[in-house]
């Protein structure tokens, strides 16, 4: 079975100064900005300090403008090591999925196909194909299809029994998609006005899953192999490390680095989707 990716967010340009955090303050990692015609989705970069080690979680998204995926590219050479998420990803070869004749698992396939169809209809660029995965720096970080499968049949766990509880654990406040308004936009193909009725409830959405995340699959035990990789790695030496992962996870993923004696130092955005509200209101 080939690789798969599993972030549960979706990620454009660093424009902001890093601007040092409040201690007290709740670490938001995907956020809606508007301001003039603009609409902006945007992802965060936290940085975390231990001891003379820096540790960037990189929020991801997996349609994007693909101006982001450049910058980001551009954005992961500066990492001794580049942790990435991606269920089945130890089978790379060159940064590229390897088919290993394996029937593809119906979750994948249906993931697979949503995204695609998400890109499409978005007007917007893929992770796995403008994400370079063959730099020398790249550092597997994830679980096996193996490891993911059977943690699953412990916990009777599924993709759409997560995706269910995601539904109905959203917190009050959280702006839900007009159906008559994303309707409107799939008859008219319009992305802009597909997007703006989307975009609310993709901001919200590091703090819809924070409550019950770290007892799941899809989160919690990820982050676990996550950082036990990146734990080798400083043994290894290195002193940089940057985290590649969904916005989703890092609630939990940031819990997990403060009990390891990790201090928030500073954060700064990047934009994923640029919406134009002209466009969108067409």
């Amino acid at each position: 079975m080939g690789a798969v990716f599993l972030p549960l967010v979706v990620c454009g340009q660093a424009k902001e100064v890093a601007k040092p955090m409040k201690k007290e303050a709740k670490t938001d990692f995907i956020r809606v900005s508007e301001g003039g015609n603009e609409v902006k989705l945007q992802t965060s970069v936290t940085r975390y300090v231990r001891d003379g080690l820096k540790v960037d979680l990189i929020g991801a998204v997996h349609v994007a403008d693909k101006q982001y995926f450049t910058d980001l590219n551009v954005l992961f050479e500066k990492y001794d090591a580049l942790l990435f998420e991606m269920v089945g990803g130890d089978k790379m070869e060159g940064g590229k999925k390897v088919d290993d004749g394996k029937k593809v698992d119906v979750q994948f396939s249906f993931l697979d196909t949503m995204y695609n169809s998400m890109q499409k209809r978005l007007a917007l660029a893929g992770q796995k194909e403008h994400v370079d995965y063959g730099k020398e720096n790249f550092v597997h970080a994830d679980l096996t299809m193996e490891e993911f499968t059977r943690l699953q049949s412990e916990k009777k766990e599924s993709l759409f029994s997560f995706a269910l509880k995601n539904a109905q654990s959203a917190p009050k406040g959280v702006k839900q998609p007009s159906m008559l308004k994303m309707m409107r936009a799939l008859w008219s193909g319009n992305s802009d006005m597909l997007k703006l009725s989307l975009v609310h409830t993709l901001g919200a959405g590091d703090d819809q899953i924070a409550a019950f995340a770290g007892k799941s699959v899809i989160i919690g035990d990820r982050n676990v192999k996550c950082l036990e990789v990146m734990e080798g790695q400083v043994k290894a030496g290195k002193k940089n490390i940057g985290i590649f992962y969904g916005a989703a996870h890092f609630p939990d993923m940031e819990e997990r680095i403060l009990a390891q004696g990790f201090k928030k130092k500073h954060q700064f955005w990047m934009t994923a989707w640029n919406i134009d509200k002209k466009k969108a209101n067409k």
